[in-house]
């Protein structure tokens, strides 16, 4: 040991290094813990990046397929003119399709006539230009619509066929048309694009559906132009080139132009968003990983007090200490990190073949590299930031003190520069998860309430400590053991509020705003939403139509109003597509909007700023704009508004601004225009039905109006509500099973910070059992400690996830609040039980240990 008398400033990395790799030959002991926390961080984090990855390139990759073409061209309630379709197809192959909603029902009148709403494709004898169709029983597409014996055919999702009690060879009434049903849908290679729909598809002919009666002036009809290009004219330079060429030619056109490269917008930024909320779960995790860290590097250093003590009597520096530890440290990180990427690189192809067929996206299955690399420097972070803090507690304290430390451990405060260096750790890890977020608002959020709550559960660790302290003295000597060892010296209090406190918390958030939207779509919003909306009802049905309706046993208010599609083309003469517009207001902008006039104030409206004009108002035109994006577009009272209607653009003056109540779900519009210009346009009426009686009345009602009105469509309520519950479950599964993975750092925490105090618990036990304690007893002692330690952080955690839950369902979803006790007692039960079996567990392995050698060795 004699070449260890060296300054501080010389220490060897080589000597450090030699010394580090001769501790490690002992194994992995006492780092188990330390590996597992890592790993399971890491990989949570690199899983969800990959499977993002994987299906974010599927999407660019399949562009094509999912697209339906290299360019599709939507039109709302009009075909392409003349001119338009001669310049799209031009050396071109286009297919072209309509798609509405529509209702379909069963032909045959001795069943029950059963009805629903279904997405109607109308294609041409083109489609599909990419990809294939795949029908069950198999045949050509062509050959399953065809006519034959006067019937055209028809094809729907299988789901249809339940719906309606249906089967291939049977009639479908879609409008005034019959059609014969053919075959089942397995496979239709563009349905990803069409995004969220409320009805399963029924695709027919072109030709087909002038006899259903469904198209006519106003009705809410997309007609999509899919383009596929020369082979020589695809590349991605080119397709930007005949884009750029036909909005020029046509820039009063009014349509939507995807290209390939971004062929499910929607679709790709719910993934985008999905998966950044849960890679910032995944960093939670890690976070409470690195509590276990912190613990296992602790508890180590323990166990190597008499090493580290004989180093610095021997002249062995300060900094010697420090590297020759650090170095062990990371080694073993780079371990775990290793197993974390591992099995966050097989995720993607995990998923394929767990769920493949429950995700509607194409996954390019691969490794990812950028997901892994982020991952692994989110893992060595994370080591550092809680390993160092550790490390130079050993380095600074002085021999003499690492002796006494079991029972008086030194309260020493680390060098300024190992604290400056934890805290960079930390804020670097911040940092890279906000720098790297594409809601980088959302991200700097989340890691503040991550960050609050850590350093709230730590203040709490240390009050219960305080409290554990400062209570009065009970007659009861297993309850004052109990409450002496959660504020004793070296206790475990701290990991396991911590270990517990942020899993808990997270869980306990995601079930409260998952209790309320669910409660709020499954029974609040059914109450309170109209039963029925009616769509697509002509001007001359509106009369026959209510007093149907208003006839009908149940009914209490019928409403309507006239609906127009319409796309915001330009604020102040800024085109759209030069706009700065605030994220949140970015969705106005893509697509079309619904829009009408009034005369009046719609119900649920409150006025903000302007005001409403004469309800006999014959002059320019006027619009009321909604509030809340008035303030993203950042306009003003006496603005102007464009909106390109029927490819026609109308300009307005904003007249006002409105809060818009939308928790009714009653009929409100963003834009409301005074009545004048766009009262002579095409337009539809939108109505809403209010009654009672319950499923079997709507039911009643709705065959009844499909019958009398097959051209109108009818979107049940509670139907709709439905679909959308089911989307919020699922998203609700994979954060619960992410939030999960926190769950889990943080019991291997709780368990680890169990093994670190094994020695000690060994020592006591057999103290107590010398001084006549029975098992029992001793067992009831550590009971007392670890329920109340376990009810004390899930009542902590409780609170923060349910304050929590509570700011984002009032105040960023502006939803009712309700409190669910239930969820909140589930967790203080579980949390309270976890921390006393686990606390138990390690119990008795310490009361199975012979005393005699416990006193020979002391």
């Amino acid at each position: 040991m004699g070449g260890m008398r060296m300054k501080s400033g010389e220490a060897s990395f080589a000597l450090a290094a030699r010394l580090a790799r001769r501790e490690l030959r002992g194994g992995l002991k006492g780092f188990r813990v330390f590996i597992a926390c890592l790993a399971l961080g890491v990989a949570a984090i690199a899983g969800v990046g990959s499977v993002s990855a994987a299906l974010t390139r599927g999407l660019a990759e399949g562009g094509q397929e999912i697209l339906g073409g290299d360019i599709s061209i939507r039109l709302m309630h009009r075909h392409a003119t003349p001119e338009e379709r001669a310049f799209i197809e031009e050396g071109n192959r286009v297919s072209v399709s309509a798609e509405m909603r529509a209702m379909a029902r069963s032909a045959d009148e001795a069943a029950a006539r059963s009805q629903t709403l279904v997405e109607l494709k109308a294609v041409d004898g083109v489609y599909p230009l990419y990809g294939e169709m795949e029908l069950s029983p198999e045949m050509p597409v062509a050959d399953a619509l065809a006519i034959r014996d006067g019937r055209p055919g028809l094809i729907v999702e299988p789901n249809l066929l339940t719906r309606l009690n249906v089967e291939p060879g049977d009639l479908v009434r879609i409008g005034d048309a019959e059609f014969e049903l053919r075959a089942a849908i397995a496979r239709e290679p563009d349905r990803v694009s069409d995004g969220f729909a409320l009805g399963p598809r029924a695709m027919i002919a072109e030709e087909a559906l002038p006899s259903t009666g469904l198209v006519q002036p106003g009705s809410l009809v997309n007609y999509h132009y899919r383009v596929r290009l020369p082979d020589n004219a695809r590349s991605p330079a080119d397709i930007a080139a005949w884009v750029e060429t036909l909005n020029e030619r046509f820039p009063d056109a009014g349509w939507r132009v995807q290209d390939r490269s971004d062929s499910a917008p929607g679709v790709r930024r719910f993934v985008e968003r999905v998966a950044l909320f849960l890679s910032l779960v995944g960093l939670t995790a890690l976070v409470v990983g690195g509590v276990g860290v912190a613990n296992a590097v602790k508890s180590y250093l323990d166990g190597k007090r008499t090493v580290i003590a004989t180093f610095k009597c021997l002249g062995a520096p300060g900094p010697l200490i420090f590297r020759l530890y650090l170095m062990q440290v990371m080694a073993l990180a780079a371990v775990g990190i290793l197993i974390g990427l591992v099995i966050g690189g097989a995720a993607p192809f995990i998923v394929e073949a767990v769920a493949g067929d429950m995700i509607p996206i194409p996954a390019d299955l691969g490794l990812y590299w950028g997901p892994l690399l982020l991952a692994a420097a989110y893992g060595v972070l994370t080591a550092l930031a809680f390993a160092i803090w550790p490390l130079a507690r050993a380095r600074e304290v002085p021999a003499t003190s690492l002796f006494r430390d079991l029972i008086a451990p030194a309260r020493r405060f680390p060098h300024p520069f190992y604290v400056a260096a934890t805290a960079g750790a930390l804020l670097a890890l911040a940092g890279l998860a906000v720098a790297l977020a594409e809601e980088r608002l959302f991200a700097l959020y989340f890691v503040a309430a991550a960050a609050g709550v850590f350093i709230l559960l730590w203040g709490a660790a240390n009050g219960i400590m305080a409290l554990a302290a400062r209570s009065p003295r009970v007659r009861s000597a297993e309850l004052r053991l109990a409450l002496a060892n959660i504020h004793r010296p070296g206790a475990p209090t701290p990991a396991v509020v911590l270990s517990l406190g942020l899993g808990l918390t997270l869980l306990v958030t995601i079930s409260l705003i998952n209790g309320n939207l669910t409660g709020e779509i499954s029974g609040e919003l059914p109450d309170r939403a109209p039963a029925f909306f009616f769509v697509d009802i002509q001007p001359d049905q509106v009369d026959g139509l209510e007093a149907l309706v208003t006839g009908t046993e149940g009914v209490t208010a019928f409403n309507r109003v006239p609906m127009l599609r319409g796309r915001i083309a330009a604020v102040n003469g800024v085109p759209s597509e030069q706009l700065t517009v605030a994220s949140e207001a970015q969705w106005a902008l893509r697509g079309d909007r619904g829009l009408t006039y009034a005369a009046e104030m719609p119900d649920g409206s409150k006025l903000v700023r302007g005001s409403w004009w004469a309800e006999d108002y014959a002059g320019p035109p006027l619009v009321s704009f909604s509030e809340e994006l008035a303030q993203g577009f950042g306009v003003d009272i006496g603005d102007t508004i464009t909106v390109n209607v029927l490819g026609r653009e109308i300009s307005a003056t904003l007249a006002n601004t409105r809060e818009i109540d939308w928790s009714s779900l009653g009929i409100n519009f963003v834009l409301v225009f005074s009545p004048g210009m766009l009262s002579s346009a095409p337009h539809t009426v939108l109505a809403t039905v209010d009654m009672e009686g319950g499923p079997a009345a709507e039911e009643a009602l709705e065959r009844e109006v499909t019958a009398q009105f097959p051209s109108i469509t009818s979107v049940r309520v509670r139907e709709a509500l439905e679909a959308v519950n089911s989307l919020l479950e699922n998203f609700a599964m994979a954060v619960r099973a992410t939030g999960g993975v926190t769950l889990a750092a943080g019991i291997l925490v709780l368990a680890g910070a169990m093994a670190a105090g094994f020695r000690s618990r060994v020592r006591d036990a057999v103290i107590l059992k010398v001084l006549g304690a029975t098992r029992g007893r001793i067992l009831g002692i550590y009971v007392r400690e670890y329920a109340a330690l376990g009810f004390a952080t899930a009542l902590i955690a409780g609170l923060a996830g349910t304050s929590a839950a509570y700011v984002v369902v009032t105040m960023v979803m502006e939803m009712p609040w309700r409190f669910l006790p239930g969820t909140v007692a589930l967790t203080v039960l579980g949390a309270t039980l976890v921390t006393v079996a686990l606390g138990l567990l390690g119990t008795w392995r310490a009361l199975s240990v012979p005393s005699a050698s416990v006193l020979r060795a002391d």
